[in-house]
């Protein structure tokens, strides 16, 4: 049952393919005969080599628009049977079933299907892969004889181990790539799994798939969760903690991001990275947010990247030093040209042009990163013993929601400062207060354990003048102070969510100050 095998023959049947024809060119070397099916067989053969059909091997054409190809005896036959039992070796023999030695296989990309924008049912049903993933156990079951490859990562690895045992694979070798292989069953399956039972009862199959949506789906009896690893971290949030990070497989969020320039992310860029990409998915205006340590120090909207960009660094360019930087929209040359007069650590983007990435090059160190927008539903966190698991904070709150309660109505410029505000205030750490004027921050009052404390210090370090702004509080004043605070800094109008047993208390101290004020009936905390 141990030792090394001598790989004779491979079944090639691939999605990704990556690294596909040096690989097949690999084994060709070493005189395996290569089985492949559909796509993968017409890339090999474009590619000069000599393949044969898959149904030339089960003598059984492929059916069903290629439902149908690999699941049949003479594959599975090939595959499963042990090579040293008597009984097993009659029977294929008896039945003219030839062995399959080595099995090439990766799935159909699904996660990536079911977060595409659009998706039909009948599409995201058609991409959930039968065969392959049959394949992939059955190699992986009997990994004593065959050897299964389920990553194009693999592939050079096992090639530089034939070259040098004239084709064979070791027994250790077989057994790592068949832990690999349960691994990426058992993920496939619960991606399905966890991906339908989000769906809302299918109409036509033709009409985009509809998610049941976190305020309707319920909670799962069981919580899979099976990530793979995306890569290994240098260290966590400190030197002494390891670190690594995992992703969901749908190419999305800033775990599915794309680095195109500078050092290896860290596991506080990653946090941090998504705080601010999180932050600029609020506004369909071209946005930019400079974080530090999960807070925005700065955030803003504006005509361009650039304006954007001048406006979020204006509110603290102290803290802006070192940070990190989340855009909704292509980074252009100009912003390019102005962010690289500033140290900063990473930028999530959208893209970034050929000027903006010849510009960035200048800084080798500056972590770029591509990022496509995630459908994040929920949002899990561990304490100890367990897990914790939430609906994703999706609120929002339009103009024609708010409920003014004080005498004095707010302009329309207060309204839409304070729609602004209100959407950064739900992305700083309770207790929270933004101040803001004009699709900018002028000053972040964050994590403090008093909401009195949080007006004072976002007063305290504002280098803006804050006089004629507004002000946001993630949660109600509990007490006039609060509100008495941030009118004495200099703010006009108030967004809160009201609520609180002494709200007429608050609303007589607005009144008493001429101060508009407005609930959203919605809190926001950020723990």
């Amino acid at each position: 049952m141990s030792g090394s095998r001598q790989v004779r023959r491979a079944l090639l049947s691939v999605t990704d393919k990556t690294g596909l024809v040096d690989f097949a060119r690999q084994l060709a070397k070493h005189g395996v005969e290569l089985v492949s099916t559909g796509g993968t067989a017409k890339t090999l053969r474009e590619a000069g080599l000599q393949v044969r059909d898959i149904s030339d091997l089960t003598g059984f054409p492929e059916m069903l628009d290629g439902r149908v190809k690999t699941l049949h005896p003479k594959v599975h036959g090939g595959i499963l049977h042990i090579r040293e039992n008597a009984e097993h070796a009659a029977a294929v023999k008896q039945h003219g079933i030839e062995p399959i030695d080595m099995v090439v296989v990766n799935l159909y990309a699904f996660e990536k299907t079911a977060s595409r924008p659009g998706v039909t049912f009948a599409e995201m049903i058609e991409n959930i892969d039968i065969g392959g993933p049959s394949m992939v156990r059955s190699a992986a079951k009997n990994f004593a004889d065959v050897a299964i490859v389920t990553s194009p990562s693999d592939y050079a690895s096992i090639a530089e181990e034939m070259e040098a045992s004239q084709g064979a694979l070791k027994y250790e070798t077989r057994w790592r790539l068949a832990k690999k292989a349960f691994a990426l069953t058992a993920a496939y399956d619960t991606a399905i799994a966890n991906t339908l039972e989000q769906i809302a009862p299918s109409g036509p199959s033709e009409t985009p798939v509809q998610s049941s949506g976190p305020a309707s789906a319920p909670f799962p009896e069981i919580l899979r969760i099976h990530y793979p690893l995306a890569m290994s971290l240098r260290y966590g949030e400190n030197p002494h903690q390891r670190a690594a990070l995992y992703t969901d497989g749908s190419a999305t969020g800033i775990a599915g991001s794309h680095q195109i320039q500078g050092k290896e992310l860290s596991y506080n860029n990653l946090v941090d990275l998504d705080a601010c990409w999180e932050l600029v998915q609020e506004f369909d205006q071209t946005a930019v947010a400079i974080i530090k340590h999960t807070n925005p120090c700065g955030a803003a909207t504006g005509a361009t990247v650039l304006e954007a960009y001048k406006k979020a660094l204006e509110a603290d360019p102290v803290s802006a030093f070192g940070g990190v930087i989340g855009v909704n929209r292509e980074v252009d040359e100009k912003a390019a040209e102005e962010i690289t007069k500033l140290f900063v650590e990473a930028i999530a983007a959208p893209g970034f042009t050929e000027g903006a990435k010849a510009c960035f090059a200048t800084k080798k160190n500056l972590r770029l990163v591509e990022v496509r927008p995630a459908q994040t539903l929920r949002v899990l966190k561990q304490v100890s013993g367990g897990l914790l698991l939430q609906d994703a904070d999706r609120g929002h709150i339009t103009v024609g929601e708010l409920k003014t309660v004080t005498e004095r109505k707010p302009t329309e410029d207060e309204l839409a400062a304070l729609i602004f505000a209100w959407r950064v205030c739900k992305h700083v750490k309770s207790n929270a207060i933004v101040y803001a004027r004009n699709g900018q921050t002028i000053s972040v009052g964050a994590g403090q354990m008093s909401r009195v404390d949080a007006a004072k210090f976002g007063a305290m370090k504002a280098v803006l003048p804050l006089k004629g702004c507004v002000a946001a509080s993630d949660a109600f004043f509990p007490f006039p102070d609060g509100l008495e605070t941030v009118a004495a800094a200099g703010a006009t109008a108030v967004i809160q969510p009201g609520g609180s047993v002494r709200d007429e208390e608050v609303i007589a101290a607005a009144n008493k100050l001429g101060v508009a004020m407005v609930f959203t009936g919605m809190r926001h905390f950020r723990h």
